[in-house]
């Protein structure tokens, strides 16, 4: 009787917390003043969806679909008082907008609590068509009482903090947690260590949430099993069911991710798998991204691994050189070839480096041999490197002789044809990989710029001389003038032997301040920016360039790859724009990158 009586007025208790909190949040919603940074949902008959819109300068505008993912649907769901987001809309025909664009290029981290403390190119600075504006569909779960004390008052100070305080005092509590070391679960109670376990008295009403635990009304103990690195963590975690705030240092990021996989805390996941980012480059021997790749495979964190997939894709070469790169498992490496942002000097390395594998790895199937060198793309390499005398001198050729010469067939092809005329005989689709370049940073391609505390170009560096020894020609008179940033090449118009002869000029600059653009005749919305531009007026059908800029920390590792858009770049410096990993300074070095994609 005495318990029950205490759940009631526990349960009374957290209701007038609850309802104190709803009246907050109709409030707001029944509040006609719109404020600077209003986000709202209109022009669909979606029930909680719609065009994003956002307020600004005394007027509703919309939003660029650009860089738009789950992250920035989250940020907008969760500033509309909803739980989350459950998908991004984007080519949806909305009713008609006459605004303006407010935003373009957006970049969030999925935790602000405001669309507008994104990074994003400016206010009305874009590109884009009201054809291009984003929509959202948002998670109605907010409405239910457990999802609105635990998601839509937004960490919420005051209740959040009376609610870690009703946890750490355990006032009546009425459910006990015992998490056990799952590593002794078979072992006599009596037997284990007081490190093995740790208890807990909790409030069923505050964990109904967590299908995990499945409480019920007449549950008093449940057991759970947790590794036993993560046994003294087990309680923070818990106190953040309570209040939804939490102090990660970096020693408990793991713990923490792998409790919140465990039960079902999808946000929790997210967030802690955006910290292991910081930590990836600090590993010079690939060991970490490459464990944490597993982890991410066993805990199912689709963010976690493309995090590190990404890394190893654009830093391939150096991982290539590592200890660990033969240890890789044939899946981590059909990842990788699979990817067309890998960034190689060109597609022969690629097959190099598939060969060296395999050849380390001597168990390997033939059916998963055949399988990885049918990743490499053939006809990316040279037409005067697929001679069978070339091709003979790989190791593998002689076991793979018909995948090589089948390859090598289909390669030459595209080198003496137009990709039409071979897409029409051998009915392919357009999207086949094969045609598509990666990122290819040899000299043939790519341009190379020094650190921005020293314009210059540079000749040497840890970095770059892994590439090859292009650097050294750098000054080369067939790269035209060089004044400091800019810098001025010419390259074919694609990789295809039939456009060796036709070259087109680009020139490439670093801007610094206003000054540099305007003297370009230029506008930069940022800066500092970088420009790609070919001043070439006569372009071929079928031809078009999606040039990448790779940003270099410290001449060691790739930790962020912009897309020209326009023929502009915006360059990340991590006091201004977030970046895809950590640079420790902005002591930067750059490549720029021509690629011509042939459709």
């Amino acid at each position: 009787m005495f318990k029950y009586q205490t759940f009631c007025i526990l349960w009374l208790w957290l209701s007038a917390l609850v309802c104190n909190a709803s009246m907050q949040f109709s409030n707001f919603k029944r509040s006609s003043v719109v404020k600077e940074g209003d986000v709202r949902l209109t022009g669909s008959k979606l029930a909680f969806g719609g065009r994003v819109e956002i307020y600004h300068a005394g007027q509703w505008g919309t939003i660029c679909d650009d860089g738009w993912d789950l992250n920035e649907a989250h940020v907008v769901c969760r500033q509309l008082k909803f739980a989350r987001a459950k998908s991004v809309l984007t080519g949806e025909n909305y009713d008609r907008a006459s605004g303006p664009i407010w935003m373009d290029d957006m970049e969030c981290k999925g935790t602000e609590r405001y669309l507008h403390a994104c990074t994003f190119k400016g206010w009305g600075i874009t590109d884009c068509s009201h054809k291009e504006d984003v929509g959202v569909q948002c998670d109605p779960g907010v409405l239910s009482d457990v999802l609105l004390l635990s998601s839509t008052l937004d960490h919420s100070i005051a209740l959040s903090d009376d609610l870690g305080e009703l946890f750490d005092n355990e006032s009546f509590c009425d459910l006990t947690i015992i998490a056990q070391n799952s590593a002794a679960q078979d072992q006599e109670a009596e037997t284990l260590q007081t490190t093995d376990s740790t208890t807990l008295c909790a409030h069923k009403v505050m964990l109904a949430h967590v299908h995990a635990f499945n409480i019920t009304k007449d549950t008093q103990n449940i057991t759970v099993q947790v590794v036993p690195n993560c046994i003294p963590h087990f309680p923070s975690f818990i106190r953040y069911l309570y209040t939804r705030k939490i102090e990660v240092p970096f020693s408990s990021v793991q713990c923490l991710h792998w409790l919140a996989s465990q039960f079902g805390e999808e946000q929790l996941m997210r967030d802690t798998s955006l910290l292991f980012s910081q930590v990836i480059p600090d590993d010079s021997t690939f060991e970490t991204p490459v464990s944490l790749h597993e982890y991410a495979l066993e805990t199912n964190d689709f963010v976690l691994q493309e995090n590190c997939v990404r890394y190893l894709v654009w830093n391939f070469q150096n991982f290539t050189t590592s200890s660990v790169w033969t240890q890789i498992s044939d899946g981590l490496l059909s990842a990788l070839l699979l990817r067309s942002d890998l960034v190689v000097p060109d597609e022969l390395f690629v097959l190099k480096a598939v060969e060296n594998w395999i050849l380390n790895n001597v168990h390997t199937s033939l059916d998963t041999q055949v399988k990885l060198l049918s990743l490499v793309r053939f006809p990316m390499i040279p037409a005067e490197q697929l001679t069978t005398q070339m091709m003979s001198n790989f190791s593998l050729y002689s076991t793979h002789k018909n995948v090589f010469n089948d390859n090598i067939l289909k390669a030459l092809q595209f080198n003496i044809q137009l990709l039409t005329s071979i897409k029409s005989r051998a009915k392919m689709f357009i999207d086949d990989v094969s045609y598509q370049p990666r990122i290819y940073t040899s000299s043939l391609w790519s341009m190379f710029f020094g650190s921005f505390s020293t314009p210059q170009i540079r000749s040497h560096g840890s970095y770059d001389t892994r590439y090859d020894s292009r650097y050294d020609s750098r000054y080369d008179s067939r790269y035209g003038y060089n004044d400091g940033r800019r810098r001025s090449t010419s390259v074919p118009y694609h990789s295809s032997s039939i456009f060796l002869d036709r070259r087109i000029n680009w020139a490439a600059d670093i801007f610094m301040n206003q000054n540099e653009c305007s003297n370009r005749g230029m506008r930069c919305p940022s800066l500092p920016m970088a420009s790609l531009q070919s001043y070439e007026t006569n372009s071929l059908p079928g031809v078009v360039f999606f040039n990448k800029l790779l940003l270099v920390c410290q001449d060691k590792y790739v930790f962020e790859i912009q897309d020209f858009k326009n023929n502009m770049a915006v360059i990340s410096r991590n006091a201004t724009l977030s970046t895809t990993y950590p640079c420790p300074d902005d002591k930067n070095t750059f490549i720029f990158v021509v690629r011509p994609v042939y459709i």
